[in-house]
């Protein structure tokens, strides 16, 4: 046997066995991701398996390597797949390494201080928020409307709707069009023509407004703020319960949000500038415009 011959039989077979391996996690991480879009309640099998494309016994499969994994667990009593430890742990870790809570936690303390209400950090996660950080406030009456790691659709809640607004036309109906069966089947209170008024409101009056049409009569207030080269970077939020909600505390809510949300692109401007100077690859930064204007 030509020794050459048998060699190169032996990289078309290797290179063949890395494709599946790697195109087996490209799966496997969609099934997390997709896991994930529903972190409190989890999802069956069968919706699994219509979401993701793949037929029951792949999909078996590569949820039982995610469950070795730590990634994802299966509820005892619903059977449906949430995500596991492992996947807060290392949510925790990538929050820290970007850094974005620990440069929001001075900004939240004092939204919670001055206001006595509750003060909320999210994130755009594809077309979904997250809230990575609540942080209580000292008045007796409190809403629990939003709790860290909980996601809804981009638009669902102050802090979401605030991101989906400072979002170009074009991706908000990319969006839309993706969020339009979960909002309909399972966010009664947010039909699409109701979100897509409500962006406009919030376009024009420069704050984000979720007239407690997620949990009865709590209201919430929404400010988000970008990155140095002009993508949303996430969002500040206040919520209480709507009788202190009236529609002048309702701008002087959004007020001392625009404020810290400055102070935000400030921190985040100067973090990418030390990265750029100290060897990291920097950010091209470009002019953004705000309607944060409307608030003066």
């Amino acid at each position: 046997m030509d020794l050459r011959r048998g060699y190169g039989m032996e990289q078309r077979i290797a290179s063949a066995g890395d494709f599946s391996g790697s195109q087996s996690v490209d799966r496997a991480l969609r099934l997390l991701a997709l896991i994930g879009r529903e972190p409190a309640g989890g999802l069956p099998l069968s919706e699994i398996v219509v979401e993701s494309g793949l037929n029951k016994p792949t999909a078996r499969r590569l949820l039982l390597a995610l469950i070795r994994a730590g990634l994802v667990e299966q509820e005892a009593t619903t059977r449906h797949y949430c995500l596991g430890q492992e996947a807060f742990v290392l949510g925790v870790l990538a929050a820290r390494r970007h850094g974005l809570l620990e440069l929001a936690m001075e900004s939240l303390r004092r939204l919670s201080e001055i206001t006595m209400d509750t003060s909320f950090l999210s994130v755009r996660r594809d077309n979904y928020a997250v809230c990575l950080h609540r942080e209580e406030g000292t008045y007796p009456v409190r809403t629990h409307a939003l709790q860290a790691g909980q996601q809804h659709p981009l638009g669902v809640g102050a802090g979401s709707l605030a991101m989906l607004a400072a979002l170009p036309d074009d991706e908000v109906e990319r969006i839309m069009a993706a969020n339009e069966k979960s909002l309909l089947a399972q966010y009664s209170g947010f039909p699409p023509d109701g979100v897509r008024a409500d962006l406009a409101l919030a376009r024009e009056r420069g704050f984000s407004l979720n007239p407690g049409r997620l949990v009865a009569s709590s209201w919430g207030v929404g400010v988000a703020f970008r990155y140095p080269d002009g993508r949303v970077a996430g969002a500040l939020s206040l919520a209480a319960i709507d009788s202190r909600m009236m529609p002048a505390r309702q701008l002087e809510l959004a007020r001392y949000l625009s404020v810290e949300a400055a102070r935000m692109e400030r921190l985040l401007g100067e973090m990418f500038v030390s990265k750029a100077h100290s060897g990291e690859a920097p950010q091209r930064a470009r002019a953004v415009t705000t309607s944060r204007s409307a608030l003066t």
